[in-house]
């Protein structure tokens, strides 16, 4: 059963469109991520869905039925849609309970609907408290559970996690994943963190010049990206000019076998490669393409290290190294080979270098 539909939806402001065209279906209980750049027009979706902002044109669908199509609109607080911004937004004068319970009738804001959220959310024993005597993490716990008081059809997500810290950030998007399974409801969050929106969600959207660009399941978004823009949304990129070879192209670093067959032989292609696909070898030797180290960034868990190709002085290959105790010295020569299967588009021009900055829209 699809729980939201957006069909054909844009929205402008002035003579400024944001969204293009919109087309998204959200299954029931399931948790998509929209994935966008800032100024993408990811929040700008949100709040149309929302009922904060009226669609120029297109329709939104709850559950079958059609809050904003052009002539019928119905009013946010009729929607029951849940809403958990990115500051949480959490009435400062009230408790924790108090503002779990603010959306339910009186009667019901100290009953046992209340008591079930603070007990899912893991604030229990934190009824009385104030959001100013509770942790970012905990504000942002309170604010999912009050979304989820009323029982909604849908529960919107706008970068609940951004103002957080790196592993507080990672702990707390995981709760509310679990917080939401359990409640059984449908969940659509939006961000710009790929990471955020990989290990979240049952498929991902990726918002590209006021369109979904793809949608899919995370695993095969990453892995099978419908075109070289959408492939820099969700991470950084090594792209190679080569020539299709019936299942394999021919590129500098070898002949690469393809995921699916690209283009007839012979035909220009550009080749995506993952940074985690690049292996360095410590002797270039005969057998493997040359390059030296420019630059490494050590994580702790991995390294990412970017190299100059000997191919191509202005090519810059950036590879993930999960055994960062391995990682080359700066200025070293070492040999790069490609793990696994890639994926390649008819080369439209694009350039072949793997710039640094190339994961970021």
């Amino acid at each position: 059963m699809i729980s939201l539909e957006v069909t054909d939806l844009h929205k402008s402001y002035g003579s400024q469109p944001v969204l293009r065209g919109i087309d998204l279906a959200v299954v029931a209980g399931s948790f998509t991520s929209i994935l966008g750049p800032s100024g993408s027009g990811k929040t700008t979706l949100l709040r149309v869905i929302a009922g904060f902002e009226r669609a120029d044109h297109g329709a939104v669908r709850l559950g079958g039925e059609s809050v904003d199509d052009g002539e019928r609109y119905v009013a946010p607080e009729g929607r029951r849609i849940g809403f958990v911004p990115q500051d949480g937004s959490l009435f400062p004068h009230l408790s924790v309970e108090q503002n779990v319970g603010f959306g339910l009738p009186r009667r019901e804001r100290r009953g046992r609907r209340v008591v079930e959220l603070l007990d899912m959310a893991g604030l229990s024993g934190l009824e009385r408290r104030y959001p100013h005597q509770l942790s970012g993490g905990q504000q942002q716990r309170v604010a999912l559970a009050r979304a989820l008081a009323i029982e909604p059809s849908l529960v919107l997500l706008d970068e609940p996690f951004a103002s957080l810290d790196a592993s507080l950030r990672a702990a707390l998007r995981q709760d509310v994943r679990r917080v939401l399974k359990k409640a059984g409801t449908t969940a659509l969050l939006v961000t710009h963190d790929q990471d955020e929106a990989l290990s979240l969600a049952d498929r991902v959207a990726i918002i590209h010049d006021g369109q979904i660009g793809q949608c899919d399941t995370p695993q095969a978004l990453y892995g099978r990206p419908a075109s070289p823009e959408l492939a820099v949304g969700l991470g950084e990129t090594n792209f190679l000019r080569g020539k299709a070879r019936g299942d394999a192209v021919e590129t500098p670093l070898g002949l690469l076998c393809l995921k699916a067959a690209a283009a007839p032989v012979g035909t220009a292609l550009v080749v995506l490669v993952r940074p985690e696909q690049i292996v360095l070898s410590h002797d270039p030797g005969e057998d493997h393409c040359g390059a030296r180290v420019v630059e490494a960034e050590f994580y702790g868990h991995d390294a990412v290290v970017r190299l100059r190709a000997d191919w191509d002085d202005s090519a810059i290959v950036v590879a993930r190294i999960s055994d960062a105790s391995t990682v080359p010295p700066l200025g070293a020569r070492v040999g790069v080979s490609v793990r696994g299967d890639v994926v390649a588009w008819p080369d439209g021009g694009r350039s072949s270098r793997a710039d640094p900055e190339s994961g970021q829209e």
